[in-house]
């Protein structure tokens, strides 16, 4: 990409001063890394079935709602990356008054009776979780941007603190309901408190983070999108985060229904997103001497063979479950460290301060789940599947299983194909 002028921040009458982040400041990242990930996939997890277990809210009405919700993305994203440009010189500021507004948000979500019809204080509440959660992490990930430069192997060695702390995140936020059942009455409520004392101790930890970084004035949409290499990772990002989406969506359906197996659910998600967590530092390391690309093929290589099979499992095979848990999970720890990573990396060639870049991989990221929600819990309603415990129809537990299994595999190839054919990321 071409040179970029430096703005020093003169014609606002301010110094930007360059301060960049050492190794030492990559522990505060994967704090506040763990905290967007507990507001992040565990929501897709948690949220719908505790208002169907809860509340009675239908599948098909809450699919439509996540839809609806991320529809609001398509405008919101953008212009949340737009802003967080904006607000540059009062970021720290910015940072805290969202984090509050989503802190408050989960906690009205699973802590509060809803003070309207179910489902409307389900829209409600995931709006602003949702909204907090964009701003939050475009923010987040530009400024690591900007931060990485000048450390040796920076992108991939922030990439490994940061995503690290981001499946750890998931991890405690994928059991905590469970290991809260044993002592609380209302676990999701203790979860919710819980989330909101996380948040706190992250927004103090990165407080000296959000510094302006004497990078690049906004460049615009145009230029990114105008970015061969930008365009491809955005596009691979896109159909590489829908198996995820189609996974975690399903997860406590699969093991409750087609596995036959309740209770089972905890155990096996931590199981899976430790296994990620465990594996994320090794495809790091792994990237760095065999090269981004390459290793992230092998992983999806791997998922397919751990989601393909998942289709042959029948009610009560929970050991084999566990060992594709761990092999799926450590496929998707390469997922969620390397192809930020590689947009970072082109990020700091073609616009350095990354805001509105991050805007559009956190819209990218988002339409994934979005299709998962509307599409696959619409399709196990229409096939008559019932959660909660109660005894399916055989067609609702086939649907469920190739829902759960089978797409994924589909749109891993999809993402298999476009990532072969990019050859030069590489060097972007």
């Amino acid at each position: 990409g071409r040179a970029l002028p430096v703005a020093t921040g003169a014609s606002e009458g301010r110094s930007d001063p360059v301060r960049r982040t050492t190794p030492s400041h990559f522990p505060a990242y994967a704090l506040f890394a763990a905290m967007l990930a507990t507001a992040g996939l565990p929501i897709y997890i948690h949220a719908p079935k505790f208002y169907v277990d809860t509340y009675g809210v239908s599948l098909s009405a809450l699919g439509a709602v996540l839809f609806g919700l991320r529809l609001l993305d398509v405008v919101q994203d953008p212009l949340l990356g737009r802003l967080s440009e904006v607000l540059r010189y009062r970021r720290a500021l910015a940072v805290a008054l969202a984090a509050v507004l989503m802190a408050a948000a989960m906690v009205g979500l699973f802590a509060v009776e809803p003070l309207m019809p179910p489902l409307a204080w389900f829209a409600l509440m995931l709006a602003l979780v949702f909204s907090g959660f964009s701003f939050l992490t475009i923010c987040f990930y530009a400024q690591g941007v900007a931060r990485a430069e000048g450390v040796a192997s920076g992108h991939l060695a922030l990439a490994r603190w940061r995503e690290t702390g981001a499946l750890l995140g998931v991890c405690a936020a994928s059991v905590a309901p469970v290991v809260l059942g044993i002592w609380l009455a209302r676990p999701f409520a203790g979860f919710a408190v819980g989330f909101a004392a996380l948040t706190a101790s992250a927004v103090w930890a990165m407080r000296r983070e959000w510094t302006a970084s004497g990078v690049t004035a906004p460049v615009g949409f145009s230029v990114i999108l105008r970015d061969g290499p930008a365009r491809r990772l955005l596009l691979i990002a896109l159909v590489n985060a829908a198996p995820v989406a189609v996974s975690s969506t399903l997860f406590l359906f699969f093991v409750e229904s087609a596995l036959a197996a309740p209770g089972w659910e905890g155990p096996l998600l931590l199981l899976f997103f430790l296994s990620a967590a465990a594996a994320a530092p090794g495809w790091g390391m792994a990237a760095e001497r065999f090269g981004a690309r390459r290793t992230l093929l092998t992983a999806m290589v791997l998922a397919i063979t751990a989601f393909g099979s998942a289709l042959f499992l029948k009610p009560g095979d929970v050991a084999l479950f566990a060992v594709i848990c761990v092999v799926s999970g450590a496929a998707v720890g390469a997922d969620l460290t390397l192809l930020p990573a590689m947009f970072a990396r082109r990020m700091a060639v073609i616009a350095p301060t990354a805001a509105e870049g991050f805007g559009l991989w956190s819209f990218v990221s988002k339409v994934a789940l979005a299709f998962a929600a509307v599409v696959l819990l619409h399709a196990l309603d229409r096939a008559g599947f019932e959660g909660g415990g109660a005894s399916n129809p055989a067609l609702a537990l086939n649907v469920l299983t190739w829902l759960y299994a089978g797409v994924p595999c589909v749109l891993k190839l999809c993402a298999i194909w476009l990532l072969a054919r990019a050859d030069n990321l590489e060097d972007s």
